[in-house]
């Protein structure tokens, strides 16, 4: 018998302020068309004035626990990625131990921008296979319109706010691919490229949080290479290919990435879900949200193979293979 981390329950949230595009050109040499040809994005949700990142990470987690059919009192671990916490410290995770009402366990937070939710849940993973905990609650939520350069026009309409949320159970599988739950994962960085994304502030070094800075060409031209050669990493490691992919779940940042990558994957676009237009890049969030909207839909259904991977400053990115 294999140790299995199957998802059983999905929920996100979403910021009741919508931005469309439009809103840009009153304060930006912007328009519509420039920012839906370049990226794909329709609109975004922005933070409510006082709302956080823990705020939006409880209620889709309540949402998730909810379809599960669980409790804060079932969960054993909490893991929050994301790179807009309310707070230096403590961790969102325990902010969000808090708003549920759970006392025991453990929670923490992980920071791999983009790649954030990857990385979580490939924690949660080792974490319920070593047996240090049987349901854990993994979270991906952002407010990255905290740290927007409202004058730079070619990053502020690229991002959004909101929150989402997994719940992964131990289940026995047979340790073959046909078993449900994560089956492999792909994890990488690589510090020479931390230019490419990043935030110009911290608290080591300037004091303040900073806004966000990006080189968007070399970026999109590590992006396709990067996410298509970790996803295929994590499908070899069990032995499958595109062909067996039901669904890619890809980090939602520009849908040019995401049809480069899903054409060199040999993947369909039929076979890709795709949220960007309506959220924009949520960094962290993104893969989460779009799990939970593709579940929603009625797309995702018990026993796909899903294939989601990202990609974020540091550069970090990776991969998780599962079945749902």
């Amino acid at each position: 018998m294999t140790i299995r981390a199957v998802a059983t329950g999905v929920g996100h949230y979403l910021p009741e302020r919508i931005v469309p595009n439009a809103e840009f050109e009153k304060t930006l040499d912007t328009s519509d068309e420039w920012i839906r040809t370049r990226s794909g994005i329709e609109r975004r949700h922005f933070a409510a004035e006082g709302e956080t990142t823990s705020d939006m990470a409880i209620t889709a987690s309540r949402r998730a626990l909810d379809m599960a059919g669980l409790s804060a009192d079932d969960i054993d671990a909490v893991i929050v990625a994301t790179s807009t916490p309310d707070l230096t410290f403590p961790s969102v995770a325990t902010m969000v131990q808090d708003g549920l009402g759970m006392t025991r366990g453990f929670g923490f937070d992980v920071q791999a921008v983009c790649a954030g939710f990857v990385y979580a849940l490939t924690n949660a993973n080792a974490l319920i296979f070593a047996g240090q905990a049987r349901r854990v609650l993994v979270i991906g939520a952002e407010t990255f319109s905290r740290i927007m350069d409202w004058t730079d026009r070619s990053t502020c309409v690229l991002f959004g706010d909101g929150a989402g949320a997994v719940v992964l159970e131990a289940q026995d599988g047979t340790g073959t691919a046909e078993d449900r739950g994560i089956l492999s994962a792909d994890l990488n960085s690589d510090g020479r490229f931390r230019d490419m994304l990043y935030v110009d502030g911290g608290v080591s070094s300037t004091g303040h949080a900073g806004k966000l800075r990006m080189q968007g060409n070399p970026l999109f031209r590590q992006a396709v290479d990067k996410l298509t050669s970790t996803a295929h990493a994590a499908l070899d490691k069990i032995g499958l290919t595109g062909d067996a992919v039901d669904w890619i779940v890809p980090h939602q940042a520009n849908i040019r990435i995401i049809r480069g990558t899903a054409k060199k994957m040999g993947v369909p676009m039929e076979r890709v879900i795709v949220t960007v237009q309506d959220h924009g890049n949520t960094s962290a969030a993104s893969i989460p949200l779009a799990l939970a909207v593709g579940v929603e839909r009625g797309q995702i259904k018990r026993g796909d193979l899903l294939v989601t991977e990202a990609i974020g400053g540091g550069l970090a990115w990776g991969a998780v293979v599962l079945r749902w």
